[in-house]
C-alpha cells in the first residue's frame, strides 16, 4: 500500500471513529439524541463565540423541581443560562407562542421541551403546564421581566412567578447573566461576540410563604424577594422604570392577580 493511500485509509478510519463516537454518545443521553445535539452545539458556539464562564458549577443539575429565574436582555439567554447544565437537563422555558410557528425554531423548541404561552392575558394552559411539569421534577425556566430589557437596570417582575413557585413548592434558582449582546434586530446578538459571565445563585429560600394564603400583597412580598436576590447576584439596583415602560402583563400574572382579589374580596 502506497504511503497517500495509507494516509487517506487512517484519516477515514479517525473519521468514521468520530461518528461512532458521536452516535454512540448521542444515544447513551437520556434525554435523547436531539438534546444532546442541540446542546453539544450550544455549548460550543457559546463557549468559543461568546468565551462563556460562569461564577460557579450550576447548582440546580440534579434539583428536581427547579424554577429557574432570569434577566432578560438578549435572545440568547436560554442558550448562555442552559451551556452550564452538563447533564444535559433541558430547561423548559416559557416561550412566546408565537416562536414555535417560526420554520427552524419549532425543533429547538420542540426538543427543549418549552412552553408556549399566549400574550393577551387569557392564557392559562401555560400556567397549569408549568405548575404540572415542576410536580412531575422538571426544570422549567422564566423570565420575570415580561420580555427582553433594553433599558438599564432590572424591570418590575410579573407577580405570577411568584405564585408558581408557591403553587408547585419548587425551589426557585437565580441567574444573572453579565454582558449579553443586544442590537437593532433578534438575529445580530446571536454575531454580536464579546465575553459573557453567569452568574448561578443558590436557590432562594421561600419556606416562610409556603403556607401562608395567597393574598395579592404576599405575592407583591414574594416577587419583590426575588427580584432583589436577582440584582443582588448580578451586583446591581432593581431601580423601578416609569409606568408607560412597564413590560406587557402576561398570563401568569393578570389571572393570578385577579383571583387572589376574587378570594379575598
Amino acid at each position: 500500500m502506497s504511503p497517500d493511500v495509507s494516509a487517506r485509509c487512517t484519516v477515514a478510519g479517525y473519521l468514521l471513529l468520530a461518528v461512532l463516537i458521536v452516535v454512540w454518545r448521542a444515544g447513551r443521553c437520556p434525554e435523547g439524541w436531539r438534546l444532546w445535539l442541540l446542546y453539544t452545539l450550544n455549548a460550543t458556539y457559546c463557549r468559543l463565540g461568546f468565551h462563556w464562564r460562569a461564577n460557579r458549577k450550576c447548582p440546580f443539575l440534579e434539583a428536581r423541581p427547579g424554577i429557574i429565574l432570569a434577566n432578560h436582555r438578549s435572545p440568547l439567554d436560554p442558550l448562555l443560562i442552559w451551556v452550564g447544565v452538563t447533564n444535559r437537563r433541558p430547561i423548559e422555558f416559557i416561550t412566546a407562542g408565537e416562536y414555535f410557528g417560526i420554520h427552524g425554531l419549532q425543533f429547538i423548541l420542540g426538543a427543549q421541551r418549552c412552553i408556549p404561552v399566549a400574550r393577551d392575558g387569557k392564557d392559562m394552559v401555560a400556567t397549569r403546564t408549568a405548575a404540572r411539569r415542576l410536580r412531575e421534577g422538571r426544570l422549567v425556566g422564566v423570565f420575570p421581566e415580561g420580555g427582553i430589557n433594553v433599558g438599564t437596570g432590572m424591570r418590575p417582575f410579573n407577580p405570577g412567578i411568584a405564585w408558581l413557585a408557591l403553587q408547585a413548592q419548587s425551589p426557585v434558582y437565580p441567574v444573572f447573566i453579565e454582558n449579553a449582546p443586544q442590537g437593532t434586530s433578534m438575529i445580530a446578538p446571536f454575531w454580536s461576540f464579546r465575553p459573557i459571565r453567569v452568574h448561578y445563585g443558590e436557590a432562594i429560600d421561600l419556606s416562610e410563604f409556603i403556607n401562608r394564603r395567597r393574598t395579592p400583597e404576599l405575592l407583591e412580598q414574594v416577587t419583590a424577594l426575588l427580584r432583589a436576590k436577582l440584582a443582588e447576584l448580578g451586583g446591581i439596583e432593581p431601580a423601578a422604570v416609569p409606568e408607560d415602560d412597564q413590560p406587557q402583563v402576561l398570563p401568569l400574572e393578570r389571572r393570578v392577580i385577579d383571583q387572589a382579589r376574587s378570594a379575598n374580596a
